[in-house]
């Protein structure tokens, strides 16, 4: 009965309560059973040796070969999928690459157009800044000048007032002081700003317009008594320059 017990304590089976190993991911979702399982699937499955059989160990090796080769066709199948998906993704890479190449090309064509493009419109734009300042070569602006009814509606005599209250000279010297045109500069009055907009004059002379012009730089003019400023007249653009300039100069 002890023997009996003994034997019954003994594990029945210690294959079964041999952990089985853990699976390997592989590549592409293959999975396979670790070195462990391997063996123990080998130990399972190879023939059983026995003392009356002398071919058994010859057995043995022909089975483990077996194995061998469906582990190198196994893997062989494996490295060939492995091939073909390392040639597709490096035929991808060089597409991509090739494309890049490609938009790089196109971006540098794209950046010289869009140079030339900047340099046209410069060029243009300042012709037009020229040909407007041309157009205004017999224009002055003058600054200052009270905003009231009596002096808006009657500036071609107002202008010659100014003329002979500052340089009586080029009236005395039979200059021609004539106006084709005199207006205020913005149109319409902002009631906000309380400095008075400019006046545009147009002299018929331009050698009239440079006389005075060249008087007033000398000396300071007045109407009526009120100082006021004149001034060649030019372009917008031109005139945001200039100011730009005389507060550069200013500071240093």
């Amino acid at each position: 009965m002890a023997a009996n017990s003994t034997e019954a304590q003994k594990p029945q089976n210690t294959k079964k309560n041999k952990k089985k190993g853990a699976t390997l991911d592989t590549f592409y979702g293959a999975k396979i059973q670790n070195t462990e399982q391997i063996e123990e699937d080998i130990q399972e499955n190879s023939p059983k040796s026995s003392k009356g059989n002398r071919n058994s160990p010859q057995t043995h090796e022909e089975f483990e070969s077996e194995m061998t080769k469906k582990m190198e066709a196994f893997w062989e199948e494996k490295w060939e999928i492995m091939q073909k998906k390392f040639t597709h993704l490096q035929n991808q890479f060089d597409q991509t690459v090739k494309e890049n190449q490609a938009l790089k090309q196109e971006l540098i064509k794209q950046s010289q157009n869009t140079k030339k493009l900047e340099e046209n419109i410069k060029y243009l734009t300042d012709k037009v800044i020229d040909l407007e300042n041309r157009g205004r070569r017999e224009n002055l602006r003058i600054i200052g000048l009270p905003e009231k009814p009596e002096i808006n509606t009657k500036l071609d005599m107002v202008i010659q007032d100014i003329i002979k209250e500052n340089c009586p000279e080029i009236l005395e010297q039979g200059g021609n002081t004539a106006t084709d045109r005199a207006h205020r500069t913005p149109s319409t009055l902002n009631p906000q700003k309380t400095t008075p907009r400019n006046v545009i004059a147009k002299f018929q002379s331009y050698q009239t317009k440079e006389k005075i012009l060249q008087e007033a730089r000398k000396r300071q003019f007045r109407y009526k008594g009120m100082p006021i400023r004149v001034t060649q007249d030019l372009a917008s653009s031109t005139l945001n320059d200039r100011k730009a300039w005389n507060m550069i100069f200013r500071k240093a």
